[in-house]
């Protein structure tokens, strides 16, 4: 287990000899503080739209949620970054908005628009019609695949499940999908917050619910997207987002102690400090943070993954090994899982991919 949340003010715990079980996965031991041999790697977004092989499934099963809430479809979609690159973390291929549907909030995901919400929550009437999200009933695909992808890879990696942190969720729920000024959010956050924060915690609590039923199905790890936090002023995220943050991993400790939480925020270079005190156990750093200052803000009791800029892969090989070695040289010998600070960029060059893989597995011999 990692230390405790208070330490990451103090001294930063010695790494032990692994005495563990030497089957377990990389990303496991080195998050738990096991001297490892290198970092783990893994992408986010590492399934998708980049690859050939999803592009040729995609033209046979043509919608997002077709290819999500399929059970076969999620697992291969999975799997496919896995038989190519064999990253040390295999994650869920689904979508944050996925439990929505379970909480009595219908959407839909189109094709060049993205989420659409078409009744879109702004009143305390529309937030009482949310009801308890059951996982087991409403997303039995999501459980499922997460057992096979648990088989399938076995300990060679892994498995991670991802949720949506309340405040995202709640900005495409009352947006009615993507937003670019987050106008409606804010209205609401500002002449009508008691609505929101009822939103807000009815999310929070089922979204623990979500964590559970992803951990109890076979993710080692959940990483929790506040994609949008960002766009709050930072005294803002401190009362719409952080305590609901908090609120879900306080009640996922309470019956999954060990179960790695890993958070991230895009275009969170004002927030590092309020990440680190969310109670999580990996701070995902955004590319647009320099790592080093990133790991001085947080403290030393946390471990850290990312933060190459994904851009970088559109480079040419000696570019992608430069920053990988940098990135890994960065972290300064802290618990570190090497990943991108962003997805994978649509149109990224599937070599270039593989040959991050192939530095950072072999990063040793560059440092």
């Amino acid at each position: 287990m990692l230390p405790s949340r208070a330490a990451a003010a103090t001294e930063a715990p010695p790494a032990r000899v692994q005495q563990a079980d030497q089957a377990e996965p990389l990303l496991l031991r080195a998050l738990r503080g096991d001297a490892v041999e290198r970092p783990p790697v893994w992408m986010m977004r590492q399934a998708g739209r980049y690859m050939k092989v999803y592009q040729e499934l995609c033209k046979k099963h043509p919608t997002f949620r077709e290819r999500s809430e399929n059970t076969d479809l999620a697992v291969e979609v999975s799997l496919q970054p896995w038989r190519a690159f064999r990253p040390d973390g295999v994650i869920l291929f689904s979508d944050i908005l996925t439990p929505l549907t379970g909480m009595n909030i219908p959407f839909d995901i189109t094709a060049g628009k993205g989420p659409v919400i078409a009744d879109p929550i702004r009143t305390m009437e529309q937030v009482k019609q949310v009801t308890q999200l059951v996982a087991e009933e409403a997303t039995p695909y999501v459980g499922e695949a997460l057992r096979r992808l648990r088989a399938e890879v076995g300990n060679q990696a892994a498995v991670l499940g991802f949720v949506g942190a309340p405040f995202t969720l709640a900005s495409y729920i009352v947006e009615g999908g993507s937003s670019s000024k987050y106008t409606h959010i804010k209205r609401l956050a500002f002449s009508a917050p008691d609505v929101l924060h009822a939103l807000l915690g009815k999310l929070a609590d089922n979204i623990a619910d979500y964590v559970r039923f992803q951990a109890d199905a076979g993710a080692q790890a959940v990483q929790i997207f506040d994609s949008w936090a960002s766009e709050l002023a930072p005294q803002d995220f401190d009362v719409f987002a952080g305590p609901y943050i908090q609120r879900v991993v306080d009640s996922v400790r309470g019956s999954h102690p060990d179960l790695q939480l890993i958070l991230y925020i895009s275009g969170s270079g004002g927030l590092m400090e309020r990440m680190a005190a969310s109670g999580v156990d990996v701070i995902s750093v955004d590319h647009r943070v320099d790592l080093r200052d990133a790991l001085r803000r947080i403290g030393p009791g946390l471990a850290v993954q990312g933060n190459m800029d994904p851009g970088v892969l559109f480079g040419s090989r000696e570019a992608i090994e430069a920053r990988v070695v940098d990135t890994v040289r960065a972290a300064a010998g802290r618990r570190h899982i090497m990943n991108l600070g962003h997805g994978v960029l649509v149109g990224t060059p599937e070599d270039a991919v593989a040959h991050f893989f192939e530095v950072a597995k072999s990063v040793h011999q560059h440092l």
